[in-house]
This record gives C-alpha cells, structure tokens and sequence, in this order.
C-alpha cells in the first residue's frame, strides 16, 4: 500500500483527515511518525504559498507522497483577517482559545458577522510533480463560543445553512461539509489519478 505523509502535527487534523482519506488505498502518517519534530516557517503571504512551503520542507526526508495543508478563517468585515495568519491571530505564542477570544473581540461592533474558511492542499507525488486542490465553506461567526468539539475556529463558526457551530456537530457531520472534506475531495481526485497512472 502506498504511503502519504502529513506536513502536521495537529491530532485533530491528522485523525479528520485520516478519516476522510479512508476508501483510498493509501496509508496515511504524519510527520511525526517520520521522526520530524521540527515546522516549515510559514513565511508567505497566501495559503497557497505556505502549503506549498510545508509539503517541499517533508519532501526532503521521504521519496513517498507527502500532503499539507494551510486553512485561513477570512472574515468580511475585517478585511478578510485573520486569513493566512489565523493560527497566530493573537500572537505568535498565543493558542486557540486567545485566537478566538481576540476574533470575538475585534468583531463585537461589527453587524456583518459573514466569513469563510478556505483550505488549500498541496500534495508532491513520488516524481516531485505539484498538486494543489482548494476547498472553500460560507458561514458566519457567532456571538460566543458554542460546543464541546473541534479545534481552532470550531466553536465559533456556524456554516451557512445550519443552526450551529462546527463544535456542536458530531465528527462525521463536520467532515461531510468542512471545508478542508471539500479541498480533500478535490485532492483525492488527484490521489486517485496518481495511483491509476502508477499502476499502468
């Protein structure tokens, strides 16, 4: 079985992708199971750049398909912040709960709560080609946190469409409409045509 190689550490990301990887014939590992501890410096100004950045940075230490990721919350009436620096919105030591708190502050005078998030994959097969698949959900932030699950944004994000937050929802609930479900459909088309083209 063919291997993939995850550019995160993150539980949550690893077993959500995990999860939805798993009718293709691959096994999927993160970078920690290669024995890299260490972070790509997400130094671009776009997700598309610093996806990239974290799949070359694993690409060196494996001949195997590696995937990343970069996801952004863009929300409207902040001009699209936080976006590519959502992960470090309040600071460059903060966590989830101070990124989220500082969201909620920022946008306690604002009507339009409207945002999105975006989730742009870059998958380097074993010939070094470049992949890139874009997934991308619309919804609202809310007042205060609402729900047990998740990670980053979750408990403050309710997607268009339905009446509560990506917490409140079960795991397989989110996954069918998250946007990083929608970019990873659109990446395992790509799987898919690497894994026909290498069996001919």
């Amino acid at each position: 079985m063919k291997k993939i190689y995850l550019s995160t550490g993150n539980k949550g990301k690893v077993s959500e992708i995990k999860e939805i990887l798993s009718d293709l014939n691959y096994d999927v590992y993160s970078k920690s199971e290669l024995g890299i501890n260490e972070d790509a410096v997400e130094d671009a100004e776009t997700l598309e750049g610093n996806s990239l950045i974290k799949a070359k940075f694993l690409k060196k230490y494996t001949d195997d398909i590696v995937m990343s990721d970069d996801t952004g919350l863009f929300v409207n009436s902040l001009g699209g912040r936080p976006g590519v620096y959502s992960a470090r919105f309040a600071g460059d030591e903060c966590d989830d709960t101070k990124n989220r708190q500082k969201l909620l502050s920022e946008l306690k005078d604002k009507e339009d709560r409207s945002a999105y998030f975006e989730t742009v994959i870059t998958i380097i097969d074993s010939n070094n080609e470049i992949h890139q698949a874009k997934g991308r959900v619309d919804g609202k932030i809310l007042l205060e946190e609402c729900g047990e699950h998740g990670f980053g944004y979750d408990s403050i994000f309710m997607p268009d469409g339905y009446d509560k937050s990506f917490s409140q929802m079960e795991d397989c609930e989110k996954n069918k409409i998250s946007h990083r479900k929608r970019a990873l459909e659109n990446a395992k088309i790509i799987l898919k045509g690497l894994n026909e083209s290498s069996n001919n």
